[in-house]
């Protein structure tokens, strides 16, 4: 799976939404709350307890994953905790993603609870994905991902749907991902 977030200061309702992985990775723990898309709630339903994330910073100035340090947007690790409950944030007028369509007796909204795991030790930056996208061969600096690689990243939801803030992501997909931001090359 992936997950966005945005790692910037942005006020809703007078409460700053944003949630960096560095509040991530001092909350350890958090519910996923305030996703207000349907195709995305759906997906969370779908995610069971011990199922990998890739928690992505978007619309910052160069977002990617896997941060080197604090101020560059990340792509973490991390782990389904919690599966899929009514996210309550939803019944709270106060909160920035209150709903009033929904209520307690029949919630429209779902939250998963996510552990971060670690973050690994190259920045993967989207435009690097979206590079190896439109290639029909691996770039040189990271042929080790091969053909495969390159197919798994072409299809990669990020790349073909990128606003969408709850994604799956293939089993050849993680991989190759896994491995760039483990061995790098392009910096």
């Amino acid at each position: 799976w992936l997950m966005k977030a945005e790692p910037d200061s942005r006020i809703v309702k007078g409460k700053d939404v944003k949630f960096s992985v560095d509040d991530f990775e001092s909350a350890k723990t958090t519910p996923w709350e305030g996703v207000r898309n349907a195709e995305a709630r759906n997906l969370m339903k779908e995610m069971k307890v011990g199922d990998k994330v890739l928690f992505y910073h978007s619309n910052c100035k160069n977002p990617g994953m896997f941060a080197r340090n604090p101020t560059e947007c990340a792509l973490t690790l991390v782990q389904v905790s919690k599966e899929a409950y009514p996210d309550y944030t939803a019944w709270d007028a106060s909160h920035p993603y209150y709903d009033p369509k929904t209520d307690k007796e029949n919630p429209k909204w779902y939250m998963v609870d996510v552990t971060f795991v670690r973050r690994a030790p190259h920045f993967v930056p989207l435009s690097l994905l979206r590079n190896i996208a439109g290639a029909s061969h691996p770039p040189a600096e990271v042929s080790y991902i091969g053909n495969d690689g390159v197919k798994a990243i072409k299809g990669m939801a990020l790349v073909t749907r990128g606003r969408l803030s709850v994604q799956r992501v293939e089993e050849e997909t993680w991989r190759v991902i896994e491995e760039l931001a483990e061995r790098g090359g392009w910096e």
